[in-house]
């Protein structure tokens, strides 16, 4: 019983801020493609390392909009696109289930820089991608973001979190299931 309303209070809150951001998910593809190039503009204005990696990048995948909520047991969702030479070429959903010392509520979105072909090759061919399994993914802060040059690519994929908003206790992507969509 208890383990239920936990998971009632999580959802709420999931709800509540689904509306308060705007949407969890886009309802189109044509949405989702607006979404991504605004938060691709965003995220070169604030980093432009990002916009050398791009140039760089065999793909990449950007989910301008994630939504995450949690009280003890938590979730976060989010739809994105695969853009290979600035077009886009599919669709993904990220998906995240927690449980732990948590409470809060927000939206942000986040870039993966797919550096090589075998990159987006292991993203089209595996059933659902976890983050942690599979290619090496760097998180870009501001230290990292300092030192690299395109001489200094070493990784498989980069990944930049952006555009937060709200109050949770963490954020991380670790646990994010990225599977394809159809829109």
């Amino acid at each position: 019983m208890k383990h239920a309303k936990l998971i009632t209070i999580a959802l709420a809150a999931l709800f509540v801020l689904t509306q308060w951001s705007g949407a969890a998910h886009a309802a189109s593809a044509v949405g989702i493609d607006a979404d991504a190039d605004a938060a691709l503009i965003k995220l070169y204005e604030s980093q432009p390392v990002a916009k050398m990696l791009a140039e760089k990048a065999a793909g990449v995948l950007i989910f301008p909009n994630i939504v995450k909520a949690g009280f003890v047991i938590g979730g976060q969702y989010g739809e994105g696109a695969l853009r290979k030479k600035g077009k886009t070429v599919a669709y993904y959903n990220s998906v995240a289930g927690s449980y732990g010392l948590q409470a809060g509520a927000q939206s942000f979105g986040y870039a993966l820089f797919l550096m090589t072909d075998s990159a987006v090759e292991y993203l089209n061919r595996s059933d659902g991608w976890e983050i942690g399994v599979g290619p090496s993914v760097v998180v870009v802060d501001e230290g990292i973001a300092r030192t690299l040059t395109s001489t200094t690519l070493k990784s498989d994929v980069y990944a930049f979190i952006f555009d937060q908003k709200g109050l949770m206790a963490g954020l991380g992507l670790q646990g994010s299931k990225i599977t394809k969509i159809q829109k």
